[in-house]
């Protein structure tokens, strides 16, 4: 895009969106406000997405795409074993710091939180980024953990879940950290060697 061209309607109203969703709130934003920021008219809005929970589910969509884009990177960079499975820590790292995400907590998990009965297309959604952690973590934990791997991908899974909410609350210092130590202490105690 050349100095003063402004991005597609379409892209303005997801990055409006995914900027003031997650820290004011899905159900606290009026519809109205997104529009006006976004400057783009009710008709785009409902051209492109249909509804805001549709855009919500969208810009859900293109956050856990670009997640498991920089966990990927993470991973293939990784040594060994126990970094693969740690590398989680480390994509949440970068994804907060080179992503522009630098939010309180988690886009999914404030959506879960905020809508327990989501319409169908978030759910979708919030499902997908829920089976690619505990997936992942399982295959991930196999290799050091052998038959107790469910248990060590289950202590990484909430090692990872309490250092998201470690930002919302604003302790430990670094929740990131402080997880990755959490789940290191996990694997070792599961350690087959």
């Amino acid at each position: 895009m050349t100095t003063g061209q402004r991005a597609p309607a379409r892209t303005r109203l997801l990055e409006t969106a995914d900027r003031v969703l997650f820290e004011r709130g899905i159900r606290d934003t009026p519809v109205d406000d997104l529009l006006r920021q976004a400057e783009v008219s009710a008709a785009t809005l409902y051209t492109h997405f249909g509804s805001k929970d549709a855009l919500v589910a969208e810009v859900l969509r293109v956050r856990l795409s670009d997640w498991r884009g920089v966990w990927d990177q993470h991973i293939v960079a990784a040594d060994n074993d126990l970094d693969r499975l740690l590398s989680v820590f480390d994509a949440l790292a970068s994804y907060r710091r080179d992503q522009g995400h630098p939010s309180r907590w988690c886009a999914f998990l404030a959506a879960a939180t905020e809508l327990p009965e989501a319409p169908d297309e978030i759910s979708d959604v919030l499902a997908g980024d829920t089976a690619l952690l505990a997936d992942r973590l399982l295959q991930l934990s196999r290799p050091i953990a052998g038959p107790h791997a469910q248990d060590l991908a289950d202590q990484v899974l909430l090692a990872y879940t309490g250092a998201l909410a470690g930002f919302l609350r604003g302790s430990p210092r670094s929740p990131i950290d402080v997880g990755r130590r959490l789940a290191h202490a996990a694997a070792q105690a599961h350690s087959r060697d």
